[in-house]
């Protein structure tokens, strides 16, 4: 199976509840990825149930970007 990942995700702030779509690199499923807003980079990183990342003493969280899985023919 082929996997095809979205390269935007939400996320959220988790003192404002506010959310925002980021753009995101370097995904590694059930690891990390990096989450741009704007300029800043946000380094994600799952905990075994959501990913979660620090910036500036704020902390967000997300599911991450949506996966999807082709089956390839022959």
């Amino acid at each position: 199976m082929k996997s095809v990942v979205d390269n935007k995700a939400m996320i959220t702030n988790t003192k404002s509840d506010v959310s925002v779509e980021a753009e995101i690199d370097n995904f590694r499923e059930g690891e990390k990825f990096d989450a741009f807003i704007a300029t800043n980079r946000i380094s994600m990183h799952w905990n075994g149930k959501i990913y979660v990342g620090n910036m500036a003493g704020m902390e967000f969280t997300s599911e991450g970007p949506k996966v999807q899985y082709i089956k390839e023919g022959r």
